[in-house]
């Protein structure tokens, strides 16, 4: 696809709208990648969470019995 893009930059010597938009490259993301990001990795953690709460609690449980009074 990039000699295509090279070649239709050449021919119409970069002035064509379309072309110079599909050729530019674009670095960097904004903030829509992060906030899909920050929500990814929060529902990763609250689904954590709910798998391995019932296990910590029965953990802490049984260390806590286990503590002399």
């Amino acid at each position: 696809m990039l000699p295509l893009l090279v070649t239709l930059q050449y021919v119409t010597d970069g002035k064509d709208f379309i072309v110079g938009r599909l050729s530019r490259e674009e670095k960097g993301a904004t903030a829509v990648e992060y906030g899909l990001l920050v929500g990814l990795i929060a529902v990763a953690i609250i689904a954590t969470l709910i798998l391995l709460g019932p296990k910590l609690d029965s953990l802490f449980v049984k260390v806590k019995d286990g503590l002399p009074a």
